[in-house]
């Protein structure tokens, strides 16, 4: 990288290689953040509030975001070696660096699939709310957990083992099938769940500030997708256009990729503190601790009695009406 960089007779002159180092320097360093937080949340929600529903997919979001953040960690350090370390090319840099990228885009998927998951859920219990109280399995929650724990796992294991550099660079009929289906995972499936959950929640939110309480949780998902379709899917988009030579292969792609690559760790940063953000109470200037303000975060029984209230007094008043109209 460090050869390619001085030889590049693109834009860039013989020294871009350290503006590439301090880039992933900084990155390492948004890392760190974020793993703090991410822990912290994954400890008091293991450990320290009442599990619902929802605190269970936030703990694998957190754990899968934590996780990510490692394995980042470990590639940029790796890439940091390539650009100015003495012994870039050491034994076995091969295997490790596919071994981390096979972990790196675990986490990322599953973190996806976790996300998506529990915004359809948080919508569908708004949009049939009578149904979601009754006939929702009590185990709901960690059987889509570990089902798309093993998606994720599954989906890089795929990718990074059918689509090797030599296949990705030859574009090989399988590779290529592994790249749509990757794609179609995302953009064509992931994505609008998230769009449609988000404008659903963002309409009942809307709803209920008329109303005494503030819900939350749908706040937190709202936020969460938002900042996750314009950090992460960028990098699906480029991944995409770069496979299929739509993008020039220069080190303008390159800074792109590094770009995306930034933008997906600020995902997995601003996750956390946007649940402690959200779960603060700004109008107390007492002292409060993390555990208080994530309990009022992720708590459920008064948006959700809320929801059932609403509909009650729905179906009330039409019943009412049609009553009078006779």
């Amino acid at each position: 990288m460090n050869d390619t960089l001085k030889k590049n007779p693109s834009g860039y002159n013989e020294y871009s290689y350290i503006h590439f180092t301090i880039a992933a320097a900084v990155a390492l360093c948004l890392c760190v953040v974020g793993l703090v937080g991410n822990v912290i949340v994954f400890w008091y929600l293991r450990f320290k509030i009442q599990r619902n529903k929802y605190t269970v997919y936030i703990m694998n979001l957190s754990a899968a975001d934590a996780l990510f953040l490692i394995f980042t960690m470990l590639l940029l350090m790796v890439q940091i070696n390539r650009l100015i370390g003495t012994n870039p090319n050491f034994i076995g840099k091969e295997n490790l660096y596919l071994s981390i990228e096979i972990f790196f885009d675990a986490m990322q998927y599953s973190g996806m699939f976790i996300l998506t998951a529990v915004s359809m859920e948080r919508c569908s219990a708004v949009l049939f709310p009578f149904w979601y109280q009754s006939h929702r399995p009590r185990n709901l929650s960690t059987i889509m957990c570990t089902a798309l724990w093993i998606l994720g796992c599954l989906e890089s294991l795929l990718e990074n083992l059918v689509c090797t550099t030599k296949a990705f660079k030859d574009q090989t009929v399988q590779c290529s099938a592994v790249q749509i289906v990757v794609f179609v995972l995302a953009i064509g499936i992931c994505l609008p769940i998230m769009v449609i959950s988000s404008f659903t929640l963002l309409a009942k939110v809307k709803r209920t500030f008329k109303q005494r309480y503030t819900p939350k949780l749908y706040i937190i998902i709202i936020i969460a997708v938002f900042v996750f379709i314009l950090s992460v899917l960028p990098f699906n988009f480029l991944w995409f256009l770069m496979f299929f030579r739509l993008l020039p292969t220069d080190l303008t792609t390159a800074s792109l990729f590094l770009a995306a690559v930034f933008s997906t760790v600020l995902n997995c940063t601003a996750n956390p503190y946007i649940y402690f953000i959200v779960g603060k109470k700004w109008k107390q200037k007492s002292h409060y601790s993390i555990q208080e303000a994530l309990q009022r975060a992720f708590r459920e029984e008064d948006f959700e009695h809320n929801d059932l209230q609403s509909n009650k007094t729905t179906n009330t008043s039409s019943q009412t009406n049609l009553t009078a109209a006779f």
